[in-house]
């Protein structure tokens, strides 16, 4: 009788060779999905990129402009303020806006609150806001400056606007930016004349955003 073979079949391997396979095909994969999801912000970016908005003040007005009660001063005046929007394809949302007034870098107008604004693309906006209050807290430098350039004839001021805001494209909104406007002017004042008066000078606002 023919003997029986002592040798066993050898056994099939299951390392883990596909496991490690599958590991690396999704790692691939989700590479290739980062890749293309940058490639199409990029895209986006370059052709919605938006802007800066451009604020210039084209008017003003002081109603009141007392400094004759240290350590307090009386203020009232307003400021027209154009801003255009330049961006062909992207509008701006305006949130928590607020406007006040520097005098040699000093508050001499309490924050004003603004409303909210919505600018469409391609246009231009004005509002006026009336800054001032019956009791501003001054330096001895605030009002010997505003009593000499008032006899000067010539006021130097800043208005400035800060507040939120976020850039729009059909339906996506960004995140909230802050936004810093610093309109530098030059009024022409003579004391006890109220009322409109001339911008000796008015340069575009600077804008931070």
């Amino acid at each position: 009788m023919p003997k029986e073979s002592k040798h066993k079949p050898p056994k099939q391997s299951h390392g883990g060779g596909g496991g490690r396979g599958g590991g690396r095909s999704c790692g691939l994969c989700l590479f290739i999905f980062l890749l293309l999801l940058g490639i199409t912000a990029l895209t986006l970016w370059l052709i919605y990129r938006p802007h800066k908005p451009r604020f210039t003040v084209v008017s003003a007005a002081i109603y009141q402009l007392n400094a004759t009660s240290q350590p307090f001063i009386s203020t009232s005046m307003q400021f027209t303020i154009v801003t255009r929007n330049p961006n062909r394809r992207v509008s701006i949302l305006y949130d928590k806006l607020q406007a006040y007034v520097l005098y040699k870098n000093q508050q001499i107008t309490p924050p004003l609150d603004l409303p909210p604004l919505f600018h469409e693309t391609k246009t231009t906006v004005a509002f006026s806001p009336v800054l001032g209050s019956a009791t501003v807290p001054a330096s001895v430098e605030v009002v010997n400056g505003l009593m000499m350039d008032e006899t000067y004839g010539v006021v130097a001021m800043r208005v400035v606007v800060l507040g939120k805001l976020r850039w729009k494209a059909g339906a996506i909104k960004t995140v909230k930016y802050d936004v810093y406007v610093k309109c530098d002017v030059w009024v022409g004042l003579k004391k006890g004349v109220t009322g409109p008066v001339p911008l000796v000078g008015a340069p575009p606002c600077k804008v931070d955003v």
